[in-house]
């Protein structure tokens, strides 16, 4: 049965707190800073903001610009690492805003960066296997590090919500595949209120090395090559990992500089790389092909191959592009935004 993208929508909240501001509140030279992680700011939520409200806002976003009925919706997958609860389920919250009558599916997802990617497997299995004709799949996350770490520079915000369905696609999921293995290289243990990281061991035996399994792995499997994509997508951590992987599979900055959402929002975690494929849907002409390798820490990477429809065009004069959420800002300090953050432990 043909699967694929129905809809999208995107929510990028419009505060930004600039990178060597954090770097400089911490009495580091900023300099050295951005150079490194080629970020010069990231997007924070406000005070009345989380994971449920940005959801919120991209699933209704998805259901306006493909002028589908809520009613329609027949389950609810939402990936975050940053649930405002730890027993209650988000996806039932965001369904009984969106006005589902309660006749559907609901399960929340948790496995790092990849948690919203894991979403849109569940969705396309349960479409895939005539369960369900539409399914919402929702990666969003206010990103969370421990004031001073290093996480803290890149830890952003966003969500983004795809309708998944058998029918009026924009965008068919040829192929879709995942790696995984047991590397702690990011954690954070029941009770605490921040992850924990192992530093430079997220590179190469963490994202890199499941990066390049997964995306030789659906090579294989499509018999495709890096030469036959029009675009692609990687996890992006930072502003460098998404460039250096691309390099060493074959794929050129051409393909992958439309979604590099990273240099301009941070890394909104299970949106990462979810919204930089928004980002290429919003600009990609009917019949071209997009790879797309997500990679979440503990660890794994969920792989997709992709091709627009002829429908592309017309939904994306009635969408709101990302181009445009990124564009729409409002710079604050890093101490007004610490504040915020403090208020939120009394709400």
């Amino acid at each position: 049965m043909q699967t694929g993208i129905v809809s999208y929508g995107v929510y990028i909240p419009k505060y930004r707190v600039n990178i060597a501001d954090i770097a400089g509140f911490w009495e580091r030279d900023p300099e050295p800073v951005v150079k490194a992680l080629g970020i010069l700011q990231k997007s924070v939520p406000a005070l009345d903001e989380d994971s449920v409200t940005m959801g919120v806002e991209s699933s209704f976003q998805a259901l306006s610009a493909g002028n589908i009925s809520a009613q329609a919706i027949q389950s609810v997958v939402v990936g975050s690492e940053s649930h405002p609860y730890s027993v209650k389920p988000t996806s039932t919250i965001i369904g009984e805003i969106l006005g589902l009558n309660g006749d559907y599916f609901a399960v929340d997802t948790e496995f790092a960066c990849k948690a919203g990617t894991a979403a849109m497997q569940i969705i396309l299995g349960l479409v895939g296997s005539g369960q369900i004709n539409y399914g919402l799949a929702v990666g969003t996350d206010t990103a969370q590090a421990k004031p001073g770490d290093a996480l803290e520079y890149t830890a952003a915000s966003a969500s983004t919500s795809f309708i998944l369905g058998n029918k009026d696609l924009i965008a068919e999921v040829k192929h879709f595949d995942s790696y995984s293995t047991n590397t702690p290289d990011f954690w954070r243990r029941d009770g605490q209120k921040y992850p924990s990281h192992a530093g430079r061991f997220t590179g190469e035996p963490a994202y890199f090395h499941h990066i390049v399994s997964a995306s030789e792995k659906l090579l294989e499997k499509s018999q495709m090559k890096p030469e036959d994509f029009d675009y692609a997508v990687f996890h992006m951590p930072n502003a460098k990992f998404p460039r250096q992987i691309a390099k060493k599979l074959g794929f050129t900055t051409s393909q992958i500089q439309p979604g590099l959402i990273v240099d301009s929002i941070g890394n909104p975690y299970s949106a990462s790389s979810m919204t930089g494929l928004a980002a290429i849907l919003d600009i990609a002409g009917p019949n071209q092909k997009i790879f797309v390798c997500s990679y979440g820490s503990g660890a794994g990477s969920d792989t997709f191959v992709i091709e627009t429809t002829d429908l592309i065009s017309n939904f994306q004069k009635t969408n709101l592009s990302v181009k445009t959420l990124i564009e729409t800002k409002k710079t604050i300090s890093y101490p007004q935004f610490v504040k915020w953050f403090k208020s939120k432990e009394f709400i």
